[in-house]
């Protein structure tokens, strides 16, 4: 009575009737008791807010900065999961702008090294370029949300490259001018950020301010400065 299935396919109304009904029990054996879903081998279906929360801090607080790599080259199931994350990522009005240099071979490493004294020698890198023409811009000042976007897109994929272990270090240290000319960028892209990356080096560390922290009072106020 609460809807009405206009296919008259008998197979679909079955299979989806069959889902919804799958779905409230589910629902409801959560809410009455959930360690029958652990039970069942089922309670990773859910993530309590809690838990991913503490995921998500435990990964923020290990990462840093990786400037020696041990030369490994990273197979391209994990570029291709780091660059998911990237794909992922919102942007203003979903517009996507960021586009995206892979960087692996011999001679694109050799380019980079024409482009920045920061590429510590990475077997990998990602050039992350917004599209001008394509970015959400402010209608009252024209103010482009390409950096912004570039550089979300940037943090997701630092931060997806450290779950899978791979280490990276964001390089805004870069020459754009070298950085167009030797990748051959078209006038409508602008370079934001070098990502470079590969496997830490047996030893790495984290630079010994990495772990400085201003006082969370110091950064934050409420309704206003």
């Amino acid at each position: 009575k609460l809807f009405k299935l206009k296919d008259n396919n008998t197979d679909v109304r079955t299979e989806v009737l069959a889902g919804i009904t799958t779905f409230m029990t589910m629902a409801y054996i959560l809410a009455v008791n959930p360690s029958i879903l652990a039970a069942a081998g089922m309670d990773q279906i859910i993530m309590e807010g809690p838990a991913m929360y503490e995921e998500f801090m435990r990964l923020a607080s290990e990462r840093y900065s990786v400037r020696k790599f041990d030369g490994r080259a990273l197979e391209a199931e994990i570029i291709e999961k780091i660059l998911r994350a990237g794909q992922l990522s919102p942007t203003a009005c979903n517009r996507q702008p960021q586009r995206i240099a892979v960087i692996t071979s011999p001679e694109g490493l050799e380019k980079l090294r024409r482009c920045t004294e920061c590429h510590f020698n990475a077997p990998a890198a990602l050039l992350v370029c917004h599209d001008k023409e394509e970015c959400w811009k402010r209608s009252y000042d024209g103010a482009s949300s390409g950096d912004i976007d570039a550089a979300i897109v940037t943090t997701h994929m630092m931060l997806a490259a450290w779950a899978l272990g791979v280490g990276t270090t964001w390089v805004m240290h870069f020459i754009p001018e070298a950085v167009r000319e030797e990748f051959s960028l078209p006038e409508n892209l602008e370079p934001t950020a070098l990502l470079v990356m590969g496997y830490p080096a047996p030893g790495t560390a984290p630079y010994p301010g990495h772990l400085e922290r201003k006082p969370i009072e110091q950064m934050i106020s409420y309704n206003g400065f």
